[in-house]
């Protein structure tokens, strides 16, 4: 899944794409270096942003997929609101990506279940600018009992609204309310016996360039990798969630990802 932000505020390349032509030419040149589809999103999640107006989200997100769209990609739309959903939708998105699984706005399950799309449903605790107080696991299981069992519970609400299981990605929502070792937990769950793995669902996983690998790589000082110097870390945890059956990977850098999977498919053969 090659990414298609339209925003001037994402962590990673906000503003680059704002203007549609541009974004176009972006989506062209991912799906040209092997993206399988293509996600579209107009609102920032980036800790402690703030979200746009509807109209705002609308006029930067429905242009560009249906211009996508007609080029030939499958696209996905990237938002929370169920009327944002649906006029992706309609101008020919077949995936919605809600990072909230229906949390923000439970209205956007009967708009998937009617259209027939393909639903991914991420794990989520609360919008940007409060997540980072969320980041609390003290459940049974850690953070990985916790993440598991509201992802369960998503997934009832989800087919009780109308949306087929076999239409339902989970994605375990790296860096949504989670600390950096939180996120490695949960990488580790995805792996075959995994308590994640265990729930029998696809799963999409969106780790690029995010802040816990930044801390990772984190100079003597403590400084965290900048954003742009993240790429390596982030291709190898691609092979690492290719190792373990993932359904995607969201990525900035279709290309380099692309390579890693190509090494992996020839020394498997």
């Amino acid at each position: 899944m090659g990414v298609v932000n339209v925003t001037p505020d994402s962590f990673s390349d906000g503003g680059r794409y704002v203007d549609p032509e541009a974004a176009l030419a972006h989506g062209r040149a991912l799906v040209a270096d092997g993206a399988d589809l293509l996600d579209d999103g107009g609102e920032s999640t980036r800790p402690g942003a703030t979200r746009p107006l509807v109209r705002e989200e609308l006029d930067r997100v429905v242009p560009v997929i249906a211009g996508l769209v007609e080029t030939g990609a499958v696209v996905s739309v990237d938002t929370m609101r169920a009327e944002v959903a649906a006029a992706a939708l309609e101008a020919g998105a077949s995936v919605v990506n809600d990072v909230s699984g229906g949390l923000a706005d439970p209205e956007i399950l009967p708009v998937v279940a009617a259209a027939g799309a393909t639903y991914v449903a991420m794990h989520w605790r609360g919008h940007s600018d409060r997540m980072g107080e969320l980041a609390v696991y003290d459940g049974p299981g850690g953070v990985v009992g916790g993440v598991r069992r509201e992802l369960e519970a998503r997934v009832e609400a989800i087919v009780a609204a109308g949306i087929g299981e076999d239409r339902v990605v989970l994605d375990p929502g790296l860096g949504f309310a989670k600390r950096p070792e939180h996120n490695w937990e949960l990488v580790a769950a995805l792996a075959p016996g995994g308590e994640l793995a265990g729930l029998g669902q696809r799963f999409l996983v969106g780790a690029s360039r995010k802040s816990f690998l930044g801390r990772l790589l984190a100079a003597t000082d403590g400084t965290p990798r900048p954003v742009g110097e993240r790429e390596v870390a982030g291709h190898a945890l691609t092979l690492v969630l290719a190792q373990h059956g993932v359904w995607g990977v969201r990525v900035h850098d279709v290309r380099g990802a692309r390579d890693v999977l190509a090494v992996w498919a020839a020394c498997s053969r």
